[in-house]
């Protein structure tokens, strides 16, 4: 059962899961088996096949899921100008620059990086729990100066 599923799945870790299933429908199936119809390995391989047939049509009905590839955004007319966006980059910069060297750390590797909770503890040596406290103190506090530099603006706009 293992030679055939491993054949017909496309690493170890699918054909595991694959005999698992086949091993879970061979007992509920157990009843069916009948020595004058054909034999115990007969039986097994032909359920084995079965149940390997429907995972392999399951995989081609999913959706590929290989990422797109890189195609510049159409600017559209409501579109934020690049003098505007350099603008707020600026200011996520300054409030960036305001954390704890920790908390900067953290966000860096998580936003510049895409590395996980997981793999930035991995990767500075803090404890997992640090990481994600970090990361979390960080974005609150980032949002905090953010409002705060952003409706200033606002409030002269709002007196005029």
């Amino acid at each position: 059962m293992w030679s055939l599923a491993r054949r017909l799945s496309p690493s170890a870790s699918d054909a595991e899961d694959a005999v698992q299933e086949i091993f879970v429908d061979l007992w509920k199936s157990a009843g069916r088996f009948d020595p004058a119809v054909a034999s115990e390995a007969t039986f097994v391989a032909m359920i084995a096949r079965r149940r390997l047939l429907d995972r392999q049509r399951r995989r081609q009905r999913r959706p590929d899921t290989e990422p797109l590839p890189e195609v510049p955004e159409a600017q559209s007319d409501d579109a934020e100008p690049p003098a505007e966006r350099a603008a707020e980059a600026t200011l996520a910069a300054r409030a960036v620059a305001q954390l704890r060297p920790e908390q900067q750390k953290v966000l860096l590797f998580a936003t510049y990086h895409g590395l996980s909770h997981e793999e930035i503890a991995r990767a500075t040596g803090m404890p997992l729990g640090t990481v994600k406290a970090h990361a979390r103190r960080g974005l609150s506090k980032v949002r905090e100066l953010l409002s705060d530099a952003l409706s200033v603006p606002a409030r002269k706009e709002d007196a005029t």
